[in-house]
């Protein structure tokens, strides 16, 4: 009979760890920086007189309009499209796709922090963006690979050449 009150740790076993596949990281990566992303707007709005300059139609240093809207549209859109595009797409695809968008979202966060004061709030949002693209960047350039059947494994030994005597 089993003792419940007992504490005795050696009887229990690791838990089961299976392995993450790539398409999963990629897709749990991309929808934390999109929370980081959106949420760093939204705390923007807290800061001094970010609401007035809203009111009078201006963001950073842009004219709110259709244009400068729609901008802003695209650049919440390519990481929320991200999310969807790393479990749907074929792996070839995926991996280069996503080795391109993380690599252009780098200095496009980094911009972000131009012209600020708030250096802590930044500092931190934009290096917890840096390093989800980082972990995105490292996800897919160490995507396992496979061999095919058509194409063959250059470590595996070749057999050798029968050369017949006539």
């Amino acid at each position: 009979m089993e003792d419940p009150l007992n504490t005795n740790t050696e009887t229990n076993t690791a838990l089961h760890d299976p392995p993450v596949p790539v398409r999963a990281k990629l897709a749990a990566a991309w929808t934390s920086f999109m929370f980081l992303y959106i949420y760093v707007d939204y705390f923007h709005l807290y800061m001094p007189g970010t609401i007035d300059d809203l009111r009078d139609g201006v963001v950073f240093e842009f004219d709110i309009s259709q244009a400068f809207v729609t901008v802003a549209l695209t650049s919440i859109a390519i990481p929320s499209v991200m999310i969807v595009l790393s479990v749907i797409l074929p792996a070839r695809a995926n991996r280069v796709i996503n080795l391109v968008v993380a690599s252009l979202l780098i200095p496009y966060s980094a911009f972000n922090a131009v012209g600020e004061s708030w250096t802590y709030f930044y500092g931190l949002s934009i290096g917890l963006e840096v390093l989800l693209l980082a972990f995105i960047l490292r996800s897919v350039w160490t995507w396992p690979r496979t061999s095919s059947p058509s194409t063959p494994d250059l470590a595996a030994p070749r057999p050798p050449k029968i050369q017949m005597d006539r």
